[in-house]
């Protein structure tokens, strides 16, 4: 089994269709996708957040995270099987390993949960003539990229790699308690060496931080407790 585990984005988003259902329907729909996400928490780590208000193509996303394929696989047949999934979309997803950077002294093979407020997320792929560079090259313009991110220590990066799991090279994800911090470095990378190996870098989403019982509740608006599944 390896030490390093996967890293799974799911972001999803419902029918217009399922507002218009009866309260109490809805309320079951929730409880039973709830209850899917407890049973993968338990042992894994599992966060929820909503793009309710920041896109209109997604509204709630879920990271999972887990040792094998097989469990992220199980726990999305599971999920597959809720009422809330018959009238939801997934209209993007992205799959990563946690891998250790070879630019930088951190090693990141471990689930590690977001911290911040807001979490940003994004595909990233770099051109061939990146690769084509030597090590030395490649080592030294990272630097610079790197310092860049040093000076805005109030975001955490989160990047995973998707070598030929996925159509990108890597899941990008930063979170904090300041857009505006994040905004600013964001900008300040694109100044940077490294940004000219860039080819793709969008979609870009937004997502708010909450638990799953207030992620559910802003689909529809309608508070619905899910203390009875336990904490998820």
């Amino acid at each position: 089994m390896s030490a390093r585990h996967f890293v799974k984005y799911t972001f999803l988003k419902l029918d217009p269709a399922w507002r218009r259902l009866d309260a109490q329907e809805r309320a079951h729909h929730k409880r039973e996708f709830a209850a899917a996400c407890e049973d993968f928490a338990d042992g894994h780590l599992l966060q929820s957040f909503s793009l309710v208000g920041t896109r209109g193509d997604a509204e709630l996303l879920l990271v999972s995270e887990a040792e094998n394929l097989d469990r992220i696989h199980e726990f999305h047949v599971v999920l597959a099987q809720s009422g809330l999934m018959q009238w939801a979309a997934i209209p993007h997803s992205f799959l990563g390993m946690r891998k250790s950077s070879e630019y930088s002294e951190d090693e990141r093979f471990v689930p590690r949960a977001f911290k911040g407020r807001y979490v940003f997320v994004y595909p990233f792929v770099k051109s061939r003539e990146w690769y084509a560079l030597p090590a030395e090259e490649r080592w030294r313009i990272m630097q610079g990229h790197i310092g860049v991110g040093r000076e805005y220590p109030g975001v955490d990066n989160h990047t995973t790699y998707s070598f030929g799991l996925d159509d990108q090279e890597f899941v990008v994800a930063f979170d904090t308690d300041d857009v505006g911090t994040f905004l600013d470095l964001v900008q300040r990378l694109r100044t940077t060496e490294a940004s000219r190996f860039t080819v793709r870098d969008t979609p870009s989403f937004t997502c708010l931080a909450m638990s799953l019982e207030r992620a559910l509740n802003a689909l529809d608006g309608e508070p619905v407790s899910l203390e009875a599944l336990g904490a998820v």
